[in-house]
C-alpha cells in the first residue's frame, strides 16, 4: 500500500496527456488519500432539494467512512448532520430516505429537533443537560435546487458555483420539480475512472446507440472546454438562447472543477429520448422554448448532470472501495407532471437507463485491464479527450497541493 510520500511522487511524475499508472487507481493507500484530501474536503452534490418536500422529509448518503443524514427542518432550511448518535454512536436510520417528525434513534430513543438539537434521552441523571448534545453538524448548501454538502471543517468557498448555478440552472426551477424515478448501480471501477469515462464522448459512436440519438459525439459540441473550441452551431445555439433569457455561454471555474454550458441536441432535438422529442408534456420552469439543448454541468468530484426543457437528469457519484464506486442517477419532472398522463416513465428513462450499464460495463472492462501487472498508461487523445486530460490535470494539481510535506506538517501542527 502507498504511504502519501509515494503517492506525491508518482503524481509529480506522471506524463501529462496520459492516463495514470496503475496504483493511482488501484492502490488501498491512493484510495485513502483520495478520501482524506478530496472527499472530505471538497464540496459534493447530495441529493436534488425537492427530493426533501416538506418538514421532516430526509436522505442519507455514506461518504468514505462518514454516514451522512440530511434532512428538511420545520424552518424549511436543509442541513446536514452526521448520522451517528450523541449517545453510543448508533446510526439514526438506516434508510435511503423517509420522513419524521422528529429524528429518533432506534436503539435508545434519544430524539433531537429537525435542527439537530436533543430533546429527550431518558433517564441520564439531574445533572444531565440536553444543551450539551447536538448532532454534529455537515457543511449543507442548497444551490437553486442542488443540495451540496462538505465534510471539511472549514468548507471552500462555494459561492461562484452558487452564482453560477443561480443563474444558468435557475431557469429549470428544480425547487418545484419532483423525483420521477431513481436508478442505483455499482460499478467495479475506481472512481476516477467513473469520472474519466464522462468526461469524454471518444467511446460514444462504439458504446452508446441510444444516447447518440440526440446527444452528439463531435468533441466540438460536446467537450466545450472554452469558447474558442465552440463550433458555429454552439455559439449560434448560444445567441438563441441568451436571446430568450437562459443563460448558455460555457462558463467554467479557473481549474475547471466545475463548468456550465448548453448544447443543442441533434436534428433540433427536445429531449434525450430515443425519438429526440419531449419525453414530458409539460415544460420544466420557465423555458421558452422545446428545443433548448442540454444545460450540462459538471462539479469534481462527483456529478455530472443534464437540464433539459422537459426534465432534469441529476448524477452522483461515491467510492466504495479502491475499485468500486457506486452511481445514482435521478429524472426529475415538474411537480404537478403526472406519469401516465403527461409523460410515460419508460420513454423518459430509457436512454440513460441503457447508457448508464453501458458505462457501467466499459468501467469495469477499463479497472480489469488496468488491475493487469501489464498495464501501461495509455496516451490520451487532444481532440477527443480533452476533458479527461482536464479532470487528471485538476485531480493531479489538487493532491499537489495537499501532499506536499509542508501541507502535511502544516496539517499536523493545527
Amino acid at each position: 500500500m502507498l504511504n502519501q510520500n509515494e503517492i506525491h511522487q508518482r503524481l509529480q511524475s506522471r506524463r501529462h496527456g496520459f492516463a495514470l499508472e496503475r496504483d493511482l487507481y488501484c492502490d488501498p493507500g491512493t484510495y485513502e488519500a483520495d478520501l482524506e484530501h478530496i472527499w472530505y474536503r471538497e464540496w459534493l452534490f447530495a441529493v436534488p432539494a425537492c427530493e426533501l418536500p416538506k418538514a421532516g422529509a430526509y436522505a442519507t448518503l455514506q461518504v468514505g467512512a462518514y454516514p451522512i443524514l440530511i434532512v428538511r427542518g420545520d424552518d424549511n432550511v436543509i442541513r446536514a448532520f452526521h448520522n451517528t448518535c450523541c449517545h453510543r454512536g448508533q446510526r439514526l436510520t438506516a434508510k435511503a430516505s423517509g420522513s419524521a417528525p422528529k429524528i429518533v434513534c432506534p436503539y435508545h430513543q434519544w430524539t433531537y429537533n429537525l435542527d439537530g438539537r436533543l430533546i429527550f434521552a431518558r433517564d441520564m441523571g439531574p445533572d444531565f443537560r440536553t444543551a450539551d448534545y447536538r448532532l454534529g453538524e455537515v457543511h449543507c448548501a442548497d444551490l437553486s435546487g442542488l443540495v451540496y454538502i462538505c465534510l471539511a471543517e472549514e468548507a471552500p468557498d462555494i459561492a461562484p458555483l452558487a452564482e453560477a448555478v443561480a443563474a444558468y440552472v435557475g431557469p429549470s426551477d428544480l425547487k418545484n420539480a419532483r423525483v420521477a424515478s431513481v436508478s442505483t448501480i455499482t460499478e467495479l471501477g475506481n472512481w476516477k475512472l467513473v469520472v474519466e469515462n464522462n468526461r469524454e464522448c471518444y467511446h460514444c459512436g462504439g458504446v452508446h446507440p441510444e444516447l447518440t440519438r440526440s446527444y452528439s459525439d463531435d468533441p466540438r459540441a460536446t467537450a466545450m472546454e472554452g469558447p474558442n473550441a465552440a463550433s458555429p452551431d454552439i455559439v449560434a445555439h448560444w445567441r438563441r438562447c441568451e436571446a430568450a433569457g437562459l443563460p448558455a455561454r460555457f462558463t467554467a471555474a479557473d481549474d475547471l472543477q466545475w463548468r456550465l454550458a448548453r448544447v443543442p441536441l441533434l436534428n433540433d432535438g427536445e429531449s434525450m429520448t430515443l425519438s429526440t422529442r419531449a419525453a414530458v408534456s409539460k415544460r420544466m420552469g420557465q423555458f421558452p422554448f422545446g428545443d433548448a439543448g442540454s444545460l450540462l454541468l459538471y462539479h469534481y468530484p462527483n456529478t455530472w448532470n443534464h437540464f433539459l426543457a422537459d426534465h432534469a437528469i441529476v448524477f452522483r457519484i461515491l467510492p466504495l472501495s479502491p475499485t468500486t464506486s457506486e452511481v445514482t442517477t435521478k429524472w426529475l419532472v415538474r411537480a404537478d407532471a403526472e406519469e401516465g398522463r403527461d409523460y410515460d416513465l419508460k420513454t423518459l428513462t430509457e436512454v440513460w437507463l441503457a447508457t448508464n450499464d453501458e458505462d457501467r460495463q466499459v468501467v469495469e472492462e477499463n479497472q480489469k485491464g488496468i488491475l493487469s501487472p501489464a498495464y501501461r498508461p495509455g496516451p490520451n487523445s487532444p481532440v477527443q479527450k480533452l476533458g479527461v486530460i482536464q479532470f487528471l490535470d485538476w485531480y493531479a494539481a489538487l493532491m499537489d497541493r495537499r501532499l506536499r510535506p509542508e501541507a502535511a506538517s502544516a496539517i499536523a501542527a493545527e
